[in-house]
């Protein structure tokens, strides 16, 4: 009860904030809570690098995250994600954590693996645990629900994705950073130092610590690109471990570079608006640039 309290003192006096700060009536409130949070943006990105085989080029990566079913989202909306999805016919989908606000409150568990198990992936479905994943008791019935949807769970693993040629690329997928265990040593043990290195990691800021085992791309969520941004101002809130990486692109080091990419996620959390932060699916085409 006094977790309920806290939140909801939270959601009161910050709903509050936003509307004063951004001088919102009831047009701008209307936009805030209930058009932006649809207005769904889909950004391409290419990846190239020397160590991906030709034989991948032109594969097809599609990434959500932060969907925080049960808080403002619901599974409505996620059947017209799946639609989506479908539609930009992916080889790969990557779910970078957050599926569920509050786990072990959700009352609609059993009607999440039927959706999910639509969405259709020709080399494969791969997720990882976000914070709000293993909150509430969580972790199992996150596991169960994405293991039920034909997703393998990368909980600080890597595995080699093959094409038929027999030609390969690393996958890896870290815990999260805030209430897991990740470990990134242990999950290089697993890597081929030759392959092109791809992780996952719901915290983007976990990045500073992968550029040293030089990994070649990073893809994030768990910032929600901020979420509510004030003109001229910034994100009212960025989360833990998000601080460094907020959203979008960023080449890290200098030699040899990992690059990062962070998602801005699909729902909401704590506060029911997005503004100047729509809801994002990413969609990345691999190239291989060796000669």
């Amino acid at each position: 009860m006094p977790k309920k309290m806290k939140r909801r003192t939270f959601l009161k006096s910050t709903i509050g904030t936003v509307l004063t700060v951004l001088g919102l009536g009831s047009g701008g409130y209307f936009y805030a809570n209930r058009i932006e949070p649809s207005l769904l943006e889909i950004n391409n990105i290419d990846i190239k690098h020397s160590l991906i085989p030709s034989s991948f080029t032109g594969v097809k990566i599609v990434q959500f995250s932060d969907t925080h079913l049960g808080f403002h989202y619901t599974l409505n909306q996620l059947e017209k994600l799946v639609n989506k999805i479908n539609h930009l016919q992916p080889d790969l989908i990557f779910f970078t954590g957050d599926l569920l606000d509050e786990p072990n409150k959700y009352n609609e568990i059993k009607k999440i693996a039927p959706i999910l198990q639509n969405l259709k992936a020709t080399m494969g479905k791969y997720c990882i645990y976000g914070n709000h994943d293993h909150g509430g008791y969580g972790s199992e019935i996150y596991k169960n629900v994405m293991e039920l949807s034909n997703f393998t769970v990368l909980l600080n693993e890597s595995i080699l994705i093959k094409q038929k040629d027999g030609s390969t690329i690393s996958l890896m997928g870290i815990d999260d950073r805030m209430l897991g265990k990740p470990d990134l040593e242990h999950v290089m043990k697993q890597v081929p130092e030759d392959s092109f290195k791809l992780l996952l990691s719901h915290a983007p800021d976990i990045a500073d610590e992968a550029q040293t085992y030089q990994i070649h791309w990073q893809l994030s969520g768990h910032s929600h690109g901020g979420q509510v941004k004030i003109p001229f101002v910034g994100a009212l809130v960025i989360p833990p471990f998000a601080q460094n990486y907020p959203e979008g692109y960023y080449s890290i080091g200098e030699s040899n570079p990992l690059e990062l990419y962070v998602n801005r996620g699909i729902g909401t959390t704590r506060l029911p608006f997005r503004f100047m932060a729509k809801p994002e699916l990413t969609v990345f085409t691999l190239l291989s640039s060796a000669n």
